[in-house]
């Protein structure tokens, strides 16, 4: 019975130093909604500061997409994101198939080149990359923003890792059945790491949603930027409204918000059962 005891008050201490925790991380984002909420009559600076707005208006929210276009800025960071996600899961999965299941010489060379890669800081290929794409005729243009992000050396790396956890039974049993290798990569090691294939999916997203400082140097047209970069025009347009900012602030949080609650279900150990099933 002691033990017992024992037990649940220390479930109840982990709950609460958990729930404590949460309220800590949670509280700069309750904030920033309370002041995107907050009346033009209410000051935001008042002190001691309230958390709750006592006079709660939408009216920053009516603005910022009636005097700016955030509605513009959105579409395009959508498309950015959306794209850049597609190539490197498609990009990703395909460098990562070799390097996982088929033998060949330098291999291993090759594995530790692009994981060498993961240590080179993006400011020094920055230039490079900028030359590259005036070269191209791409400045400019969304396209841009995407091929940089249309494959990453931690994706190959993540599904490569992905891909060595699965069972080489069921590629021989897919390979009896006639399956040629981009079949064996589609119907058994696409479905077997699509656990993987989501967090990485859910990374880049993020990654390119929030990027700033490439769109700031490769763009120069205001009708092509993106969310952080018309978050930052905001401070400038309208002299520094913190509502203003908190509210397009709160925008660009919650689709990355409801991604992760949509897709927190599919993160699981994925190991060969849904490989399996397929």
């Amino acid at each position: 019975m002691r033990v017992r005891n024992y037990s649940l008050i220390e479930r109840a201490l982990q709950l609460g130093l958990l729930l404590l925790f949460a309220l800590v991380m949670l509280t700069p984002l309750l904030w920033l909604l309370s002041t995107s909420l907050k009346g033009v009559a209410e000051d935001i600076f008042s002190s001691p500061p309230g958390l709750l707005p006592t006079q709660p208006s939408l009216q920053a929210y009516g603005t910022l997409f009636s005097q700016s276009p955030m509605g513009q800025y959105l579409l395009n960071s959508a498309m950015v994101s959306g794209f850049s996600v597609i190539a490197n899961l498609l990009f990703c999965s395909l460098a990562a198939f070799p390097l996982a299941r088929m033998k060949f010489r330098g291999r291993g060379m090759a594995l530790a080149l692009v994981v060498a890669t993961i240590l080179i800081p993006f400011q020094v290929v920055m230039i490079p990359l900028y030359v590259l794409m005036v070269q191209l005729g791409l400045r400019n243009t969304l396209i841009a923003l995407i091929l940089p992000n249309a494959a990453t050396a931690f994706g190959i790396f993540l599904l490569r890792q992905s891909f060595l956890a699965v069972p080489v039974e069921l590629e021989e049993a897919a390979r009896m059945d006639g399956c040629s290798p981009v079949g064996e990569w589609w119907n058994v090691l696409i479905p077997a790491a699509r656990a993987d294939l989501i967090t990485l999916g859910m990374l880049v997203f993020i990654g390119t949603w929030s990027d700033f400082l490439w769109p700031l140097v490769i763009l120069d047209d205001p009708n092509l930027y993106t969310l952080p970069l018309g978050l930052q025009q905001l401070s400038s347009s309208f002299s520094l409204d913190w509502r203003l900012l908190a509210a397009g602030s709160i925008v660009s949080i919650v689709p990355v918000l409801l991604i992760f609650v949509l897709l927190q279900r599919f993160i699981l150990p994925s190991a060969s059962g849904d490989a399996v099933k397929g």
